[in-house]
């Protein structure tokens, strides 16, 4: 485990502790806009209603915590490096009254747990900000019993998520931000077709499945998905932190001009695409 993944770890847990609130504000707007993804993935995943299941980078509950309602009598285990992300997901299993479901503050890269405990493992918009992909899906494949499904999502192309790439494009406008390399972590490392797909196929896995989702992030005005972007995605607001109060001026003026060619019915609808793929443990 190199020194660099390490001190990437670190600043990650830093950032996804302290965008827990935001989260937590936009929670119902985000289950709304990933359920598409997570019921793909839980479609793939072949549950039984005695499943014991992993949510590997479950962030703030989901798909797990809707898995736990879908098997009463198995158990769902929530794992994400943020302590403050599961608290988000601690709080709504509560509310919700699913008994199931328990919760571990740890890295993809090195999970706590028996070889061969599992009967599915699910990640979501994990695997684009793992500093080793590799190692996190060996992991992923040891806890999971032979012939248990693991499942993931990630985001698809830049030109099929101007969710994202909107702003992110605004902002490389407006700034000097470094060009990451292709392996670095990011919103897109993940897109290229068939990509996850080999991955899986490497790590061993068999009957390897692979397929687009797409949904419609849907908010009410350009002020408000100004508000999301800031509050829930670490991207976009780590580049605007660089940016001096002018730029982020022109920044926000221009991301709302962009913003006009997708107003439909007196709301926002950006176009989001994923990439679903899932595999059997042999």
């Amino acid at each position: 485990m190199s020194v660099t993944a390490n001190s990437i770890r670190d600043q990650q847990r830093i950032i996804w502790d302290q965008f827990a609130a935001g989260w937590k504000k936009w929670d119902a707007e985000l289950l709304g806009w990933h359920r598409p993804f997570g019921d793909a993935m839980i479609q793939d995943s072949r549950l039984r209603p005695d499943s014991s299941v992993l949510d590997v980078a479950a962030g703030s509950g989901e798909p797990g915590l809707t898995v736990a309602a879908l098997v009463p009598q198995g158990d769902v285990v929530l794992a994400d490096i943020s302590a403050g992300m599961l608290q988000v997901a601690r709080e709504k299993a509560s509310a919700r009254g699913l008994a199931n479901v328990s919760f571990s503050v740890c890295a993809s890269a090195e999970l706590p747990f028996d070889d061969a405990m599992f009967d599915a493992v699910l990640c979501r918009f994990g695997f684009n900000f793992f500093p080793e992909m590799r190692a996190a899906l060996r992991e992923m494949v040891r806890t999971a019993k032979p012939g248990a499904r693991i499942s993931a999502a990630v985001w698809g192309k830049a030109a099929g998520n101007p969710w994202a790439s909107l702003v992110l494009g605004t902002l490389a406008h407006h700034t000097e931000l470094p060009q990451p390399p292709a392996s670095s972590t990011g919103l897109f490392r993940c897109s290229a077709p068939g990509f996850m797909a080999r991955l899986f196929r490497e790590a061993g896995l068999v009957d390897v499945a692979e397929r687009t989702v797409s949904t419609d992030l849907v908010l009410d005005s350009p002020e408000s998905y100004w508000e999301f972007m800031e509050d829930i995605a670490t991207t976009v607001a780590m580049g605007l932190a660089k940016a001096d109060k002018e730029a982020r001026s022109l920044i926000r003026s221009d991301v709302f001009q962009l913003l006009g060619r997708y107003e439909h019915q007196g709301a926002l609808r950006l176009r989001s695409t994923a990439t679903i793929v899932a595999g059997t443990r042999a």
